[in-house]
C-alpha cells in the first residue's frame, strides 16, 4: 500500500469517528424532543456529545462539522442546566441540528433530489424471511418518519440491537427458514436488555398454542397469522413505538403545609409527572382554570374548610366532573375515609405517604381518566379529536391568540375521491386510509397543533403561532409528500390525495374562521383537487 493510500485509509477512519458522533448528537436531540418533559435529564449528555463532536471535527479538519455543531454547541449554552428545554430555543436548535444532519449524510444520499428526512425516532428493526417484504416495510415506514432496517442473519440482528436498542422488531417465527428460529433468536436477544424490546411476530402457519405461548414469553405483542399488508403492521409498530411518548400527567395539589406540598411536588417531578402546588384553598379556582389539571391531590383536614368540601366544590363545574379527585388524610378510621369518597373523592392515602403508593395510584387513576376522556373526546377509527372538541380547541386558542396577540390558522382536509376507493376496495381499506392519514398528519405536525377528524373524509387542523403562508407551506409538504405513499390493497397497490382549504384568523368568530377555511377547500377542489388554497390567495 502507497503512502497516499494510507492517508485516504486514514482520512476515512477519522471522517467514520467525527460522523459516527454526530449520529450521538442527533440521536440524544431525537431523545430531546421526544419527550420534552423529560429533557433537563438528556441537557448535560447532548452538551457533552457535541462539545467532544466539535473537538474531533477540528482534530480531523472536517470543517462542515466543526461549524455546524459549534453552531449547536453555543445554542446549548443558553439552556440552563436542570431545566427543561426553553421553548424559544427549541426551533434555533431545530435549524441547526437540520444543519449539522445535512453535513452527516452518507454520500448515497447526497445524491438524492429530496431534502433529507428528519428521523424522530430509534430504529425499528424488521427480520422477515422475504428480502422483498422487507423492502416494501422499509420504503413505507420512512414514508411514516420512522427509521427502518432489515437483517437476514441473527447474528447482524443481535449485534445492531447491542450498538443500539429498537423500538421494537416485526419477527418472521421461521427466520432465515428454520423452524421457530425466530423466537429463538429473540430469546437469545433479549437475555441482553434490562427491559424487553416490544416484538411483533409474523408467521405463515397457524403456530400451535405451545409456539403462541412461546412468543409471548420472549416479549411476542402480536402474533400475525396470516401475514398481513405493510398498512397493517405499520399501524401495529406504530403502537408499540415510543412514538406515542404518554404525555406527563397534570397533577394540582392543594396541602396547606408548604413543606408537604414541596415534597409532593419533588416526588410528583421525579416519576416525570407536572406538578402544580397550592397552600392556599380559597386559590383552587384560579388553579383550577390556570392549570387544568387530570388528577388533583387534596389534603383533608385545612384551616377554613376541609379537603370534602373543595372536592364538592370542584364537582360543580363540568368540565372537572370526572376528573379522579385524591385525599390524603392521617384520618386511618376506614368508615370516615369511605364518607369522604362519598363526598367526590375517589381514592384515599393516609399520611406519611409512601411515594411508590403515591404514584402508583395516580398511574392507575390517571390511565383510567384519559381511556374515558378518550371515550368522549375523539373519534373512535383514527384516534383524532372529534368534530365537537375540535371547535372546542379552537375555540380555546382563539382566545389564546386575543391575549397573546399571536396569529393563528385552522385548515380543513378532504381526501379526493374517497367515495371511488371505498367503491373500488371495500370500506375496510378506506378505513385503513383514513388512519394512514391520521399518522401522518400527527407525525409530520408540532405537537402544540390539534387535529381532529371532522367528519367523514374531512379533517381539520389548528395551527397556533402560525401565519397563513407557513400553514399553507407546511400542509402543501404534506400534501406532496402523502400523495407518493403506495396504500396497499391486497395484491394491488394505489395512491391516494388530498385537497386542503388554509384561513388564518382574523379577530372573528370560530364559525366565521371554519367558514373562511371550508371556502378555501371548495377552492382547492375547484381547481382539479390535490392542492392546498390559503383563504387570502
Amino acid at each position: 500500500m502507497n503512502d497516499e493510500s494510507q492517508k485516504e485509509k486514514l482520512r476515512q477512519h477519522f471522517a467514520r469517528r467525527v460522523t459516527t458522533q454526530a449520529r450521538v448528537v442527533l440521536d440524544t436531540w431525537q431523545k430531546i424532543h421526544e419527550d420534552a418533559s423529560q429533557s433537563a435529564a438528556f441537557r448535560d449528555d447532548f452538551a457533552r456529545a457535541t462539545d467532544k463532536l466539535v473537538r474531533y471535527a477540528r482534530r480531523f479538519e472536517m470543517e462542515s462539522h466543526a461549524e455546524s455543531g459549534q453552531k449547536v454547541f453555543e445554542l446549548i449554552g443558553g439552556w440552563a442546566e436542570g431545566e427543561a428545554l426553553p421553548d424559544g430555543l427549541d426551533r434555533k436548535l431545530q435549524d441547526a441540528i437540520e444543519q449539522l444532519s445535512r453535513c452527516t449524510l452518507r454520500r448515497t444520499d447526497q445524491t438524492a433530489n429530496e431534502a433529507p428526512q428528519q428521523y424522530r425516532r430509534t430504529p425499528v428493526y424488521i427480520a422477515l424471511s422475504s428480502e422483498e417484504m422487507s423492502g416494501r416495510l422499509i420504503r413505507q415506514l420512512e414514508f411514516f418518519g420512522f427509521r427502518a432496517s432489515a437483517f437476514h442473519t441473527a447474528e447482524k440482528l443481535i449485534e445492531a440491537c447491542a450498538l443500539h436498542k429498537p423500538e421494537t422488531i416485526l419477527m418472521d417465527v421461521n427466520y432465515s427458514g428454520e423452524p421457530l428460529s425466530g423466537i429463538a433468536t429473540i430469546e437469545r436477544l433479549q437475555e441482553r436488555h434490562d427491559t424487553p424490546i416490544p416484538i411483533i411476530f409474523m408467521s405463515d402457519e397457524d403456530g400451535s398454542i405451545e409456539t403462541r405461548l412461546r412468543a409471548s414469553r420472549c416479549g411476542g405483542e402480536e402474533f400475525f397469522y396470516p401475514a398481513v399488508d405493510p398498512g397493517q403492521l405499520i399501524e401495529k409498530i406504530e403502537t408499540y413505538t415510543h412514538g406515542n411518548t404518554v404525555e406527563p400527567y397534570k397533577v394540582l395539589v392543594l396541602d396547606d403545609s408548604r413543606a408537604q406540598a414541596k415534597f409532593m411536588e419533588t416526588v410528583l417531578k421525579k416519576a416525570g409527572m407536572t406538578a402544580h402546588i397550592i397552600t392556599d384553598p380559597m386559590q383552587i379556582i384560579h388553579a383550577l382554570e390556570d392549570f387544568s389539571p387530570e388528577i388533583i391531590i387534596l389534603d383533608m383536614y385545612m384551616p377554613g374548610c376541609t379537603g370534602m368540601e373543595i372536592a364538592r366544590v370542584i364537582r360543580q363545574q363540568d368540565r372537572f366532573h370526572s376528573v379522579p379527585i385524591i385525599y390524603l388524610s392521617a384520618e386511618e378510621d376506614v368508615s370516615k375515609q369511605l364518607h369522604a369518597m362519598s363526598l367526590g373523592g375517589d381514592d384515599f392515602l393516609t399520611k406519611p405517604i409512601d411515594p411508590k403508593h403515591l404514584i402508583a395510584t395516580i398511574h392507575n387513576r390517571g390511565r383510567r381518566a384519559r381511556s374515558l376522556l378518550a371515550l368522549m373526546i375523539r373519534d373512535s377509527l383514527t384516534g383524532l379529536f372529534n368534530h365537537t372538541h375540535t371547535l372546542h380547541l379552537l375555540d380555546q386558542e382563539i382566545v389564546k391568540s386575543r391575549q397573546k396577540d399571536q396569529p393563528l390558522c385552522f385548515a380543513m382536509i378532504d381526501i379526493d375521491y374517497f367515495k371511488k376507493v371505498n367503491d373500488t376496495f371495500g370500506h375496510p381499506i378506506g378505513d385503513r386510509v383514513l388512519r394512514s392519514l391520521s399518522m401522518f398528519l400527527k407525525q409530520r405536525l408540532r405537537k402544540t397543533d390539534h387535529i381532529g377528524r371532522y367528519g367523514g373524509e374531512e379533517f381539520a387542523i389548528i395551527l397556533p403561532d402560525t401565519r397563513e403562508s407557513d400553514a399553507r407551506n407546511v400542509l402543501n409538504e404534506i400534501r406532496e409528500r402523502f400523495s407518493e405513499l403506495v396504500q396497499p390493497a391486497g395484491d394491488r397497490e394505489f395512491n391516494v390525495t388530498f385537497s386542503c382549504g388554509v384561513a388564518a384568523w382574523k379577530g372573528d368568530t370560530s364559525p366565521a374562521l371554519c367558514e373562511r377555511a371550508d371556502r378555501a377547500l371548495y377552492r382547492s377542489k375547484e381547481q382539479g383537487r390535490n392542492c392546498v388554497t390559503a383563504a387570502g390567495d
